[in-house]
């Protein structure tokens, strides 16, 4: 009776958590990830405007990611300072008016400027949220907890795609260049959810009004994230981890991938056939629309079955090669079948992952974990988007590009079979 009492007590605590702050979370991610990607639409015609190769759109749109590393552990400190409510609120307005500027770009050297300003804003924001949701989110819901805000990345390519293709095919709004008005319009979201932030979010369970003493009693003694850890030099124990590293090498080669398609998408499906912007953004959609679907599916059946690092594995490694396969078969129903199942196999990978260390990781070592392991999808994205672009300015084919992504998927999953060994050794 007990075991019933409390599994009920649980359940009613997550639905409130989902409802009440996994949910708002995932929105400040979705429309995070609009402004951080939407330059992907931009350069069907930005690109031409302001003169920007192959190469140097790559380095524009992988240089975000260096103010992403740089930003990453001091935002995680400023938020563990002044509370999630006003490090929330700061970071969003400061991304937003960024994001708002980039329609003020004319060169490529204020580009990469502007991208590097976006992301030191946006740095801390993924790693913040984990933190504060390992907070609420207890074992046996983590992995679908995690999975909402997550998903939201792909929500953010199926809304953002069509919205930013047919804002492209606007012709001069208000005298302003199309692509520039883009920018602007996708930026007033964020500047609306600074003031939504500073509101709505409580710091801790403690300050949660809508949970009774009962409900943050049990969240102290049963959310590992809740518990008090002590200080010192136990903070930083996840440096000297092997588990820890190879989780975040894991990271990289999940991100690597998700990036890599996210930034060149876009331009690979308008050169598959005649396409206007509306109509392209339309079919990129559609693989991020099958990855968000994917992504829940993966993370209630990992929940389910308690099993984590083939959950993994086995989506990164079919990812990868159904990304080849789309490549091969080119324009047409099945070419655009194996884009689609290639995407949802790539994306649907990240709530899975998330379960890994946060459940491996000590309390008092989560948040310096929680960092590393961005900061190496930060490197990830800072290193892999470019690099496709130089490969497809010197061979001229997106077929090198989407190898390097199947020798990542290939990597990725060796590296959880080996974190999977690591950890049953330190059992």
């Amino acid at each position: 009776m007990k075991q019933s009492t409390n599994s009920a007590l649980e359940q009613t605590i997550s639905a409130k958590v989902i409802a009440r702050l996994v949910v708002p979370c995932a929105l400040y991610i979705l429309i995070g990830a609009i402004d951080r990607t939407n330059v992907a639409f931009a350069a069907l015609t930005m690109n031409n405007d302001l003169g920007l190769s192959p190469a140097q759109y790559g380095f524009g749109a992988g240089v975000l990611f260096i103010g992403y590393m740089l930003a990453k552990y001091p935002s995680v400190l400023l938020y563990e300072a002044i509370g999630m409510h006003r490090w929330l609120a700061s970071i969003t307005a400061i991304w937003g008016i960024c994001s708002a500027s980039m329609a003020l770009v004319h060169t490529n050297g204020q580009l990469y400027a502007l991208r590097i300003a976006i992301g030191f804003a946006e740095g801390g924001l993924s790693s913040g949220l984990m933190l504060y949701l390992s907070l609420w989110a207890s074992e046996r819901h983590r992995a679908a907890i995690l999975a909402i805000p997550i998903m939201s990345i792909n929500v953010a390519q199926v809304i953002g795609a069509p919205v930013s293709g047919q804002l492209l095919d606007w012709t001069n709004p208000w005298g302003i260049t199309p692509w520039r008005m883009m920018f602007i319009a996708e930026a007033i979201p964020a500047l609306a959810l600074a003031i939504f932030a500073y509101l709505w979010f409580p710091d801790t369970p403690d300050h949660a009004r809508w949970l009774d003493g009962e409900q943050r009693a049990w969240i102290s003694a049963n959310v590992r994230g809740a518990q008090k850890a002590p200080g010192g030099g136990e903070r930083w124990a996840v440096l000297r981890s092997k588990v820890g590293w190879t989780c975040a090498a894991i990271w990289f080669c999940i991100l690597a991938s998700n990036y890599g398609i996210m930034f060149w998408l876009p331009q690979v499906v308008k050169g598959m056939g005649n396409l206007t912007s509306t109509q392209t953004g339309i079919v990129v959609a559609l693989p991020n629309a099958a990855s968000a679907i994917g992504l829940i599916l993966n993370a209630r059946h990992s929940d389910r079955t308690g099993e984590r690092f083939l959950h993994v594995a086995i989506p990164a490694l079919l990812g990868g090669v159904l990304l080849v396969c789309a490549w091969c078969l080119g324009a047409g129903a099945a070419g655009l079948l194996c884009l689609i199942l290639g995407g949802a196999c790539t994306g649907c990978t990240v709530a899975a992952f998330w379960a890994i260390p946060t459940r491996m990781l000590a309390p008092q070592g989560l948040a310096m974990g929680i960092v590393v392991i961005n900061m190496a999808g930060s490197l990830a994205g800072a290193t892999v988007p470019p690099l496709m672009g130089v490969l497809k300015q010197t061979t001229g084919s997106f077929l090198p590009p989407t190898l390097l992504l199947l020798g990542l998927a290939v990597m990725c999953a060796g590296l959880v079979i080996l974190a999977r060994r690591q950890m049953a050794r330190a059992a």
